[in-house]
């Protein structure tokens, strides 16, 4: 099982990278950002755009509250700049949200319904909690491919790096994040 530690470093981290993310895509061309380059989600927008509709998904399921729908040409957010102030603002509510976590809330079950394998899931919420950090992660490294065959270097993107996090100063909340 993860600690409420954890989940509280992983959403600083997802927070930090997104950000950093978001903020060196803005100077690629809108036409670049949106070209089809072979990725699953086609662009770099496309895969951005997925990782914050699949954050609003966990979150609706952690909280009971409704599923956002993707717009007709398959982006929850197909203007950048919505994109890029609703990344932010997913990070935020994460951030928070990690903070109001428990051990028992992370031991006891929570039950979904998957909408492209309709599956009902009763899984511990530590399971889904840390399949939506390894699902954000996983889809920026390919962001950073795509980022890279556009000439723009992300930059370091390992746990280490997070500001905070190697010198054990990293505040998360009210609490430092142990090392």
């Amino acid at each position: 099982m993860i600690t409420v530690d954890y989940v509280r470093t992983m959403a600083a981290y997802s927070q930090w990278m997104n950000s950093r993310m978001m903020a060196a895509c803005t100077a690629i061309p809108a036409a670049d950002r949106s070209r089809d380059m072979g990725a699953f989600f086609k662009s770099l927008h496309g895969t951005l755009d997925h990782i914050l509709w699949a954050d609003m998904i966990w979150m609706g399921r952690f909280r009971g509250t409704a599923l956002p729908v993707p717009k007709a040409e398959g982006l929850l957010r197909p203007d950048w700049d919505e994109l890029v102030a609703d990344r932010a603002a997913a990070d935020a509510d994460i951030a928070q949200w990690a903070e109001t976590l428990t051990p028992e809330w992370l031991a006891a079950p929570i039950t979904y319904v998957t909408k492209f394998n309709p599956h009902r899931w009763t899984l511990p919420a530590w399971v889904p909690v840390t399949h939506m950090f390894n699902h954000g992660t996983h889809h920026r490294g390919q962001a950073t491919t795509l980022m890279m065959q556009l000439g723009v270097d992300p930059g370091v993107t390992d746990l280490p790096v997070l500001p905070g996090f190697f010198d054990g100063s990293l505040e998360v909340g009210a609490s430092k994040v142990p090392v």
